[in-house]
């Protein structure tokens, strides 16, 4: 039972105490948990079960006659709090726990120094404490916030929960912690918040974590955690957010995990990490799916996670100056990743094409061990890049020209990232070449390259069957002709004893001294095509273009090999 006279001084100073307070005031010298009822949050008007505000002050600090309290603090469960709780300035060494508590209105606690301090499974109205310094854990687990939540500048030593909690402040910020430092973790596991959460410039030496948090902002930053240092990881597993999502400038040390995130903000960038330092990976798997667009735009990442699953839509990928490690469980295929990359949309953003991404793509699939792919990756950026020239610039037979180019440079080099194909097409020209200059000899289309020779009696004759005789105007004689029944004059005239100081006809030498002119075996000052035929003069031309080819496409390699030819 309450001893009446152990109250005369606090009730000459309150009045009357309630059966709440007096529970209170009789044990708040044992330490443990002063339980009302059940312990459940009351109902608003069970008399009761009331504590005034003022008379929670009175005994945290220790004014006056108040009883001595113990050293773990007030611990209170299950009653309504009425009046303002203003601790403003105030320093208690000691633990404050209002648990499954009413309160009437919004506790006051700026710029107080505390212990730990715990409304779990409270009803408040918000909660007032900029600049609060708080030595142990700051703990609103499962509570119900009908209010903004400020903790500006505040100072944790432990922990900050607010794992299961409803919060809401529609419309505007529900929790308003601009530069607030955490030495423990921040944990919103769980917690349900209409209105957006504000923590820009935080500072956490444990993790940041909104696993399963469920935010309400529509049409505005739902989270903001612009410029936070993590030293753990940022965890937005499963987070199902209706608004914007930013991380701008954080310095997250372990990883940042949106895995089975659901992030909406449709028209926007619904998932920003624009210059932001991960150390560790960057996850987005597990069906994650982001409605808007995603901006890695200048960070750096340890790594990436992710899957194609997850991938943003076409257009809403934001990769300039992104800068990451490697792929971790994750594609490393050139045409997966250009298509992860092809969902960039630059003139969307007012610019026309990025190519650090693509150059960034090669780079780490080189280190990977991935050298092929890494050639495509930056002929694709070859292509893309000569594309937005041409459309840069002005004048159709510009364009023109310069597609032209483009097309040729991309046959016969990649864009000299595969200087082999000019070899190649050397190669193919100089067969071809070899093909038909035989054929043309089947075909008796091949002659001789010299004047002497062919006014020769030999090479004449030969064009004479033996049955025939024709007039030599050099020797001024009728002779008998030389060739055999469908004998060609070539063939014929290698029979003749004058020919043995004539070089014989190869036609693969022929196509090789055509290719390249000074190779020096012979064949092209010794034998052409005959353009007395169609063929021959088809023959002719094709030396022609042998000739030009082998010369561009010499010279096209060379600049290959040596990089001339590439826009980098």
């Amino acid at each position: 039972m309450s001893n009446p006279d152990r109250h005369a001084d606090l009730i000459s100073r309150f009045g009357a105490l309630s059966p709440a307070e007096t529970v209170l005031v009789d044990n708040i010298g044992v330490g443990h948990v002063d339980q009302l009822g059940e312990g459940k949050v009351p109902e608003p008007d069970d008399v009761e079960q009331q504590v005034r505000a003022e008379l929670i002050r009175y005994l945290l600090l220790g004014g006056g006659h108040a009883p001595k309290m113990h050293e773990k603090g007030i611990r209170l469960s299950g009653v309504t709090i009425t009046g303002i709780l203003d601790l403003e300035g105030c320093r208690i060494p000691h633990d404050i726990g209002l648990l499954d508590c009413r309160f009437e209105m919004k506790p006051v606690l700026r710029s107080a120094q505390l212990d730990t301090v715990s409304f779990d499974g409270s009803i408040l109205p918000g909660l007032a404490a900029d600049r609060v310094e708080a030595r142990g854990d700051l703990l609103l687990r499962a509570a119900r916030v009908r209010g903004p939540v400020a903790l500006r500048g505040a100072r944790i030593g432990g922990d900050l929960a607010f794992d299961g909690a409803e919060l809401s402040h529609p419309n505007d910020r529900a929790i308003r912690a601009e530069r607030i430092s955490i030495r423990g973790s921040a944990s919103f596991r769980g917690a349900r918040v209409q209105g957006g959460i504000s923590i820009p410039g935080a500072r956490a030496g444990g993790d940041l974590d909104f696993v399963g948090v469920h935010v309400e902002q529509p049409g505005d930053v739902a989270i903001d955690a612009d410029a936070v240092h993590v030293n753990g990881d940022l965890i937005l597993r499963h987070v199902n957010v209706d608004g914007r999502v930013r991380a701008i400038s954080a310095q997250v040390d372990g990883d940042a995990d949106a895995s089975g995130a659901k992030i909406r903000a449709k028209g926007d960038i619904a998932l920003n990490l624009n210059r932001s330092v991960v150390g560790g990976a960057f996850f987005l798997r597990d069906e994650a799916t982001v409605e808007g667009a995603l901006s890695l735009n200048g960070s750096t990442l340890g790594a990436i996670v992710d899957d194609v699953a997850s991938w943003p839509q076409p257009g809403d990928l934001l990769l300039n100056h992104c800068r990451y490690g490697g792929f971790l469980g994750s594609s490393v295929d050139a045409s997966e990743r250009l298509n992860w990359l092809s969902r960039q949309d630059p003139s969307r953003w007012g610019e026309d094409f990025w190519p650090q991404p693509y150059e960034q793509l090669a780079r780490v699939m080189a280190e990977m061990g991935h050298p092929e792919d890494k050639r495509r990756v930056l002929i694709e950026k070859e292509r893309l890049q000569r594309t937005s020239r041409r459309l840069r610039t002005s004048g159709k037979a510009t364009r023109a020209l310069l597609w032209l180019s483009d097309r040729v440079l991309w046959a016969t080099t990649g864009y000299g990232r595969r200087p082999l194909l000019a070899v190649i097409w050397i190669a193919v020209f100089w067969v071809l070449g070899g093909v038909y200059y035989g054929w043309l000899e089947h075909t008796d289309a091949i002659r001789p390259n010299s004047v002497v020779v062919l006014r020769s009696p030999e090479w004449v004759l030969c064009s004479v069957p033996t049955t025939e005789t024709t007039f030599l105007v050099s020797t001024g004689q009728e002779r008998q002709g030389l060739a055999a029944a469908g004998q060609t004059q070539l063939s014929c005239f290698f029979e003749q004893p004058e020919a043995d100081a004539f070089p014989k006809f190869s036609p693969l030498m022929l196509s090789a001294d055509m290719i390249f002119p000074g190779l020096g075996s012979g064949q092209r000052e010794y034998w052409s095509p005959d353009t007395r035929t169609t063929s021959g003069y088809i023959g002719r031309l094709y030396a022609y273009f042998q000739a030009l080819a082998g010369l561009g496409l010499g010279l096209l390699a060379v600049a290959g090999f040596s990089g001339i030819v590439r826009s980098d």
